[in-house]
């Protein structure tokens, strides 16, 4: 099965050396895998810079080539940037792709949560407040990116942990962490309050409901929000 997707041979030595080799332990040089597995340097330097763009390797001066965890957040990433590029609509896509991720692991994930967990969303929510109720109102999107993949935070699943960690960078890279329409804020944080209320109660299908509920909020955005954020 390999063969027939992996056609680097840099991808296939990474792919045996993971049962023998520690994560990040340092890998032969490229003069030294060319030798080993016959192939041209490069050759060699060209997969090493698609492994280095897919996050599979590090490479540095002093400390040579390194394999790091496989993570899905650099394919989708870079993928998802170029797609916003070519067309702002994309970004609308992903978050539609988003949504429903969030909603198809929303009572696995909720189920899986620690008490710490839900004290960390309560301060969360205390801190979002605390902003939004200051005389000079500050946007809490540090909270809003970090309540949501807090609630998704133990889920095993680097596929699903990827998509939602490329969503909130495509988010702030197109500027929606910017905009501050503060009956707007309100609502989100409304929803966010019931959200996390359900959840500490032990509700997980009224937090559900919410989330749901919550998500239509993006597509009814005024439109000058939408406006600022494509400048």
């Amino acid at each position: 099965m390999q063969q027939a997707y992996l056609t680097s041979e840099f991808f296939q030595y990474l792919i045996t050396q993971s049962s023998v080799d520690e994560v990040q332990a340092r890998l032969p040089s490229l003069s030294e895998l060319s030798a080993e597995l016959g192939v041209g340097i490069p050759r060699l330097r060209e997969q090493l810079e698609v492994a280095r763009a897919l996050g599979l390797v590090e490479a540095r001066p002093r400390t040579g080539i390194r394999r790091l965890p496989y993570s899905f957040l650099p394919a989708v990433r870079l993928s998802l940037a170029y797609a916003i590029e070519l067309d702002r609509n994309q970004f609308d896509a992903f978050s539609e792709l988003r949504n429903h991720i969030e909603a198809a692991f929303w009572h696995e994930a909720v189920s899986k949560l620690l008490p710490q967990d839900l004290n960390e969303l309560k301060t969360l929510m205390s801190s979002a407040w605390d902003k939004l109720h200051s005389p000079q109102v500050k946007i809490p999107h540090h909270e809003h990116r970090q309540l949501h993949l807090g609630i998704f935070k133990r889920l095993n699943n680097t596929f699903v942990t990827g998509i939602l960690e490329a969503y909130w960078e495509a988010y702030e890279a197109i500027g929606l962490n910017v905009y501050a329409d503060y009956n707007y804020l309100q609502q989100v944080w409304r929803y966010h309050q019931k959200m996390v209320d359900a959840i500490c109660a032990g509700d997980p299908e009224a937090g559900y409901q919410a989330l749901v509920e919550h998500k239509d909020l993006l597509y009814h955005r005024p439109v000058s929000a939408m406006m600022t954020a494509e400048k």
